[in-house]
């Protein structure tokens, strides 16, 4: 068993999320990469904040990695979500809608972003440390 005194947790890693998750949006002249990055740092912020290890997997000691396609409006609303690798653990696949619950509305985009919507792959990762 672990108790939160003799082991501490990570719940969250957002390396892939920084590269890959934003490859492929179109950014007009206004929304510049220092703008895209200042939004990366905010949902990554509220992410941290908002992702919670469900008590029933961390008393098992219960790792594990989802991805999930996330589509978002200026605004930051989530306008769609859908688990394409869950983890295989159903305590922490049932965690995602409710982190998803949690996120809504992300950080809306910055102002010069060109299109209405935005996609992108969320990698989420519960793990003890």
């Amino acid at each position: 068993m672990i108790s939160k005194s003799s082991k501490a947790f990570r719940t969250i890693c957002l390396a892939s999320f920084i590269v890959a998750g934003m490859a492929g949006m179109t950014i007009s002249a206004p929304a510049n990469a220092q703008d895209m990055k200042g939004w990366q740092k905010k949902l990554v912020s509220q992410i941290r904040k908002k992702q919670t290890y469900p008590r029933a997997a961390l008393s098992r000691e219960i790792e594990g990695k989802a991805k999930v396609k996330v589509t978002i409006d200026k605004g930051g609303n989530i306008l769609n979500y859908e688990i394409v690798q869950p983890t295989g653990k159903s305590v922490l696949d049932k965690e995602v809608p409710r982190l998803m619950e949690r996120l809504n509305p992300m950080p809306a985009l910055p102002d010069g972003y060109a299109k209405d919507t935005l996609t992108f792959t969320l990698p989420i990762s519960w793990r003890l440390g």
